[in-house]
C-alpha cells in the first residue's frame, strides 16, 4: 500500500522535472547564448517567494512530425500570480528549452486562461517573450491559440495595463501581441521583431539585411518607434519592468501608486532664466521636466523615437502624472508624424488609466514638406487633437515659449477642454511668428521698398500684440501668467483642485479616432 511519504516523493519528483524543462542540454544551450531560462526570469522579476505556476502538468495532444515523442509538462510556457513591489501581477514567460518556446495551442490555452483571470481580478499583466514562433506542427491548432490571444489583448486593453518583456526573437504572428499591449521592452542585443525574417525578405524584394538591423532594439526604439524602452540586459530589462509598474495603477478603476508628498522642496528659481530671449535659440524641455517634478522621478517613454517630442511618466509632490512636452533642441520642437503618434498613443494611455495630463508647449507648428504631407500628416496630427479632446484626466498645459498656428490648438489648448493653461512671460502665442506674419501681411510694400529696418519694426510690432501672452490672457484663453519658477507650486495647487473631476461623455459605442 502506498504511503503518504511516497505520494509526497512522486510530487517533488514531478515538480523537479518541470524545473527541468526541456532539460539540462537545453537549459545549458540557453545560458550559452548569455540568457536566462524562464524561470530564472521569473525569479528576476518577481519579489522573492511570491510566484504561484497555473497549469504546471499539461501536456499538447499533436503527434505529427515527431510530436508525440517530445511531450514536456507545462509545454512550452510558465504561467502565474505573483507579486512585485507587494503588488499581485500576472506573468506568463516562454520557455525557450522546450521546443524553442513555439507558440502552441496549450501555450495559447494556459496564457489565455492567465488573462482572463488577471482581467477578473483586476491585475496588470506581463509577457517574458522568447519564442521561433507559431508551432508549426500543429498547423491551425497553433494558429487559433494566437487568435484568442490578440482577442484578449484587445479585451484587457484599458482595463489592466500589458507589458511585453522582449527577450529573445519574436517573428511572424508572435509580434501582434505585443504590438497590442501597452508597453514592449527590448533587450539590447539578445530580442529580435519583425513579420517577416531576413531570408524571406531578399527572396521576396532582393533586399539584403541581418537580423539586428532589420528588427534588433535599435531599429524599433529609433526608427519604428515599437519598442518603448530598450534594457541593455536581461536583469536590466527586470528593473525596468519592477520601475515602469511603479507608475501604472493595477487596474482602470484604481490609481496610480502615490509616494510620500515633498513639503520641502525650494522652487527652482533657474527656471526664470531658462527660456532663452532670443526664440531663435534653443533650450533643454528635460530641464523644465527635472526642475518641475519632483526630484529623479522622470521615466521617459520612446526616449529614443521621434525625439522632437517627449513623453513620459513622471511624480508631483508624490502623485504620478502624464508629461507631454515638445523638445526645442531637436527640429525646433517641431511635430511630425512620429511625434504626432507618440504623443497621442501615450496621452490615451494614460487616460485609460486616469493619470492625469500635464503638457509643457513650445512648438513652431507641423513640419512642412511633401514626404510629411503624403505620409498623412493630416491624418497623424489629427490624431493628437482627438487624443487630448477625447481625455477626460485632469489636463493642464504650460506654455514656455512657442505656441503657434495648429501646434497651439492641438497642444492641450484651452479650447479642446484643457483645464488649467498656464503661460510663462516668455511665451508666444500666434497663428504664426512675427517673421512669417509680417511676410504675409506686409510682403508687398516690404519687396517694394526693401526697408530692413521698416521689417524690423513690424516684426517688433506684431509680436508686442500677439506674440506675448497677456493677450491670450486677457481674452481667457490662458488662465494665468505665472512665473516660471512658481510653475510646481501652481501644478501642484491645480492637480489638488482637479483631484475629484469628473466628466460625463455622450453616449455612444465608441468614437473613430483617425488611424
Amino acid at each position: 500500500m502506498t504511503d503518504h511519504q511516497t505520494l509526497l516523493d512522486e510530487l517533488n519528483q514531478h515538480r523537479e522535472q518541470l524545473n527541468q524543462g526541456g532539460g539540462a542540454a537545453r537549459i545549458d544551450a540557453q545560458h550559452a547564448k548569455g540568457k536566462l531560462t524562464a524561470r530564472e526570469r521569473i525569479a528576476c522579476l518577481m519579489d522573492e517567494g511570491t510566484f504561484h505556476e497555473i497549469d504546471p502538468y499539461i501536456t499538447h495532444r499533436h503527434s505529427d512530425f515527431g510530436l508525440d515523442q517530445q511531450q514536456h509538462p507545462g509545454d512550452s510556457v510558465i504561467v502565474g500570480f505573483g507579486k512585485i513591489d507587494g503588488r499581485k501581477v500576472a506573468v506568463h514567460a516562454q520557455d525557450f528549452t522546450v521546443l524553442g518556446g513555439s507558440f502552441s495551442e496549450v501555450q495559447g490555452q494556459k496564457v489565455a486562461k492567465l488573462m482572463d483571470m488577471a482581467l477578473a481580478s483586476g491585475v496588470p499583466v506581463i509577457g517574458l517573450n522568447d519564442s521561433v514562433g507559431a508551432r508549426i506542427q500543429e498547423g491551425v491548432y497553433s494558429l487559433a491559440a494566437y487568435s484568442e490571444l490578440f482577442w484578449r489583448n484587445t479585451q484587457a486593453s484599458g482595463v489592466v495595463p500589458q507589458i511585453s518583456v522582449m527577450l529573445g526573437p519574436c517573428a511572424g504572428g508572435s509580434v501582434y501581441s505585443p504590438g497590442l499591449t501597452d508597453f514592449v521592452i527590448m533587450t539590447r542585443g539578445l530580442s529580435h521583431m519583425f513579420i517577416t525574417g531576413p531570408d524571406v525578405i531578399k527572396t521576396v524584394t532582393g533586399e539584403e539585411v541581418d537580423v539586428e538591423t532589420l528588427g534588433g532594439a535599435a531599429a524599433h526604439s529609433e526608427k519604428s518607434g515599437v519598442a518603448h524602452f530598450v534594457a541593455d540586459d536581461e536583469d536590466a530589462a527586470c528593473q525596468l519592468t519592477r520601475r515602469l509598474l511603479s507608475y501604472l495603477p493595477s487596474n482602470n478603476a484604481e490609481s496610480a501608486p502615490r509616494t510620500n508628498p515633498i513639503e520641502d522642496l525650494a522652487p527652482a528659481l533657474d527656471l526664470d532664466r531658462i527660456v532663452p530671449i532670443d526664440p531663435s535659440e534653443a533650450y533643454d524641455m528635460q530641464a523644465v521636466i527635472a526642475r518641475v517634478f519632483d526630484p529623479a522621478s522622470f521615466l521617459e517613454v520612446h526616449a529614443q523615437f521621434a525625439r522632437n517630442a517627449i513623453v513620459g511618466f513622471a511624480r508631483l509632490n508624490g502623485e504620478v502624472i502624464g508629461v507631454v512636452a515638445q523638445q526645442p533642441l531637436v527640429l525646433a520642437g517641431v511635430i511630425d508624424i512620429d511625434a504626432s503618434d507618440k504623443m497621442a498613443r501615450f496621452i490615451r494611455f494614460c487616460d485609460a488609466f486616469n493619470i492625469p495630463l500635464i503638457t509643457f508647449v513650445d512648438s513652431p507648428g507641423f513640419l512642412p514638406g511633401v514626404d510629411q504631407e503624403h505620409n498623412g500628416i493630416i491624418r497623424h496630427g489629427a490624431k493628437i487633437v482627438y487624443a487630448y479632446s477625447e481625455a477626460t484626466v485632469p489636463k493642464i498645459a504650460v506654455i514656455t515659449r512657442k505656441a503657434y498656428g495648429g501646434a497651439y490648438i492641438v497642444m492641450s489648448s484651452k479650447h479642446i477642454r484643457t483645464d488649467w493653461v498656464f503661460a510663462w512671460p516668455t511665451a508666444e502665442i500666434a497663428v504664426m511668428g512675427a517673421e512669417g506674419a509680417v511676410s504675409i501681411l506686409y510682403g508687398k510694400e516690404l519687396k517694394k521698398s526693401n526697408d530692413a529696418a521698416e521689417r524690423a519694426r513690424l516684426e517688433t510690432e506684431f509680436r508686442d500684440k500677439f506674440s506675448k501672452p497677456y493677450y491670450a490672457a486677457a481674452s481667457g484663453h490662458v488662465d494665468d501668467v505665472i512665473a516660471p519658477s512658481e510653475t510646481r507650486a501652481r501644478l501642484i495647487s491645480a492637480l489638488d483642485f482637479l483631484r475629484d473631476k469628473a466628466v460625463t461623455s455622450p453616449a455612444r459605442k465608441h468614437g473613430n479616432i483617425p488611424l
